[in-house]
Order: structure tokens, then C-alpha cells, then sequence
């Protein structure tokens, strides 16, 4: 409805139609229209997907054009067939996710139908997949890379990065920017197959890379946070927390936001490399920030939620969740969610730290989804949710 298709009439055969409206993505496909006069076709809206680890190339975490809220109810459930530490991402009505069987899946957002599953051998999957274009990029911990057809899940493509690889894609312009265990940061052009540049850090890193201002920012093991030109690799500057950097910093407000794992920190940097400020927690913090709202959110082993400011680094509310917090928060309709280690998936009113929603199951991940439904990770079930009225 509204919308315009473009069907090129051929005598025999089935039509190419393509299918567009203002402020959706086009939609091409083969139909056969000599008996069905009338015929639905899914279009999409972009800034309605949660196509990469962290819902943004800055890695916010946080997906301010989705408004689902709580309460919610079930739509589907799926066994993922292993522990989920890293969230799904979803395109175009499916969601692609991985676990430490190696396996990737692809389920029907509609109804959770499986439509394929790839199983990579010899290996297991610690990092979220990320959709480029009719791509699905993987990283694996046998440090190859894997460009599948998201369609189907056949391999198009494969490289070896000769370390393993923890860090989940950020695409942009063909290039996937990553870090490895040995301590290299790749630029991996997807289209032409071929290296673009490595920058080598010394130390291992897990982190995922992101976006800001021109800038790709990655943590390493050495506890430096790396501000690199993204189109030579180069080195714009660097800049040292007090510990190992295991998750990912996050851009946002002209600052980048970066965890301390054994620093038990969380460290605001400005995006010319100049210490802002600095809180501990006196516990591990794995957990990537998210960032809405002029605020920044971020779990410690402590069990505590943080809510700081992003200006200031002062805590504007914390909440006790009783077992320690390793996953990343994400934010979505102004409520923030997290998972703890033992008692499952919270929900907060990201203003004030009010609990509003409660899930049983979950321990790394809490959420991702598209416009129309969110998926709770459990343990190792994946769950979508809908809103459900009163």
C-alpha cells in the first residue's frame, strides 16, 4: 500500500518485480503472476535492523529507532545447541546467530522457522555476525573469516587470519575491521578478497572495533585504547587505561567510552585521546558500555548496574542484581537491559534504575531484534517477544 512495484512484463516465466516505498529498502524478486492477480511482498526499513554487534558502527548498544516495550509475551522459542555469549543480529525478517559449536543459524523472525543452519567444523563461534549487503560476515575462533550468502548460508568466501578472532565485524564500504588474538587489527576488503592493511599492537585483542568521528577505535590487552585512520591503518594516537582491555568501546558525544577488565574501570577518553574520566568498581568489568541519553551504562562482576553520566563520570543511579554482570547492557524504548551470571534477564527504566522486566533465562546477552519483535537470549535459548497489551 503507498508503495510502487516495477514488474518488466515478460511473455513466459516469472516476473523480476521490485518493490519500493518511501523510507523502506527495495525488495526484488522472481514472481509468477499469470494466476494470482494479487501478491504480498516484505519490504523493510533499515533503521529498524540490528545488523552488528553493538546496533551501531560506534557500538552504542543502544537502538533508539526501535520502541518495543515491556510487557512482552512469547512468540517463539529456540534451542541455539550451545551457550550464547554474543547477541543475534537481524535483517530483513531473519535472525543470524552463532554459538560454540561452531554452527550458525538462521531463523524466521515471523515464527521462528530454522531456514538453514552451516555448521563450521573444528572451531566454535565467540563474536556476533554482522550483515553487509546480501552478506552474512562470521568470525571464528580458527581465525578465518567467512562471507556466507545470508539467503542460504553458502560459503562464498573465506580468510585466514592465523589467529583466533573474537572481535565481531564492522563493515563499512566493503571493509571488515577487526582485531586478532595475536595482536593484529585487520582491514579486510570483502568484495576484492584482499588485505586493505594491518596494523600489528604487540598484544592480544578481543575487542570489537568502532566508529567515531572519522576514527576506528579498538581495545588491546596491553590496556591501550588504539585511534586508528581507517583508510591507511595508521595511528592517530593512543591512550592507557589501568588494565587489560577485554570489551568494546563505544563512541558517542565526541568521547569514546572504554571497559577495563582487570582495571575494573570504565574510562572516557575525548576523541583527540585526552583523559576525561575515570570510575572503578573494584571487580571485573568485561561488560561494553552502552550509551543514550548522555548516559552510559555498564555492568561489574560486583553484580552492579551502572548508570554515569557521560559528561562527568558520576553515577546517577546503580542497581544491585546480586551475581556479577558480564555481557554488555543495550538500550531500547528508553528501558535498559542486561543479563547477570545467575538469575537471568533485567529490565530498567534507563531515567531512574526502576526494575520494569524480569526474564528467567539468560547470562551473557540480554537483547537484539528488529521493529517488531525483540529476542531474549537465554542460557542457550533464543527467545522472541512481543509487546503485549494489558
Amino acid at each position: 500500500r503507498k508503495g510502487w512495484a516495477r514488474i518488466p512484463l515478460r511473455h513466459r516465466g516469472k516476473a523480476l518485480v521490485t518493490v519500493t516505498k518511501p523510507g523502506y529498502d527495495p525488495s526484488s524478486t522472481r514472481l509468477q503472476l499469470s494466476n494470482r492477480p494479487r501478491v504480498g511482498v516484505e519490504i523493510y526499513q533499515s533503521k529498524l535492523q540490528w545488523r552488528i554487534y553493538g546496533a551501531t558502527p560506534s557500538r552504542t548498544q543502544a537502538h533508539p529507532a526501535i520502541h518495543l516495550r515491556p510487557p512482552f509475551r512469547v512468540v517463539w522459542a529456540k534451542p541455539i545447541g550451545g551457550l550464547i555469549e554474543f547477541p543475534a543480529v537481524v535483517d530483513h525478517g531473519v535472525a543470524y546467530i552463532g554459538n560454540q559449536e561452531g554452527a550458525v543459524k538462521a531463523f524466521s523472525m515471523r515464527d521462528g522457522t530454522l531456514l538453514w543452519r552451516r555448521r563450521t567444523r573444528h572451531t566454535e563461534l565467540a563474536a556476533s555476525p554482522a550483515v553487509y549487503g546480501r552478506f552474512l560476515v562470521v568470525h571464528g575462533m580458527d581465525g578465518y573469516v567467512y562471507l556466507r550468502n545470508r539467503v542460504n548460508g553458502r560459503l562464498l568466501w573465506r580468510f585466514s587470519a592465523g589467529s583466533a578472532i573474537e572481535s565481531s565485524p564492522v563493515v563499512r564500504n566493503g571493509i571488515d575491521y577487526f582485531g586478532t588474538w595475536n595482536g593484529n587489527v585487520y582491514a579486510l576488503d570483502l568484495l576484492r578478497h584482499r588485505v586493505r592493511w594491518v596494523f600489528r599492537s604487540g598484544y592480544k585483542i578481543t575487542s570489537s572495533a568502532s566508529f567515531g568521528g572519522g576514527t576506528l577505535y579498538i581495545g588491546d590487552y596491553g590496556g591501550r585504547l588504539l585511534a586508528l585512520y581507517p583508510r591507511t591503518g595508521r595511528l592517530r594516537w593512543t591512550a592507557s587505561v589501568n588494565g587489560r582491555i577485554y570489551g568494546t568501546p563505544a563512541f558517542a558525544h565526541g568521547r569514546v567510552f572504554v571497559p577495563s577488565s582487570d582495571g575494573r574501570s570504565m574510562t572516557a577518553f575525548s576523541s583527540r585521546g585526552r583523559r576525561l574520566w575515570s570510575i572503578g568498581t573494584g571487580a571485573y568489568v568485561y561488560s561494553s558500555p552502552a550509551v543514550w541519553g548522555g548516559r552510559v551504562f555498564f555492568g561489574s562482576h560486583n553484580g552492579v548496574l551502572y548508570c554515569v553520566s557521560a559528561a562527568n563520570g558520576r553515577v546517577l543511579w546503580s542497581f544491585g542484581s546480586g551475581a556479577p554482570i558480564s555481557g554488555s547492557p543495550a538500550v531500547v524504548g528508553n528501558i535498559v537491559y542486561f543479563s547477570n551470571l545467575r538469575s537471568g534477564i533485567y529490565g530498567l527504566k534507563a531515567g531512574t534504575g526502576r526494575r520494569v522486566f524480569r526474564f528467567r533465562d539468560g547470562q551473557y546477552v540480554a537483547v537484539s531484534g528488529n521493529g517488531g519483535k525483540l529476542l531474549l537470549h537465554g542460557y542457550s535459548r533464543l527467545y522472541a517477544v512481543e509487546h503485549r497489551r494489558r
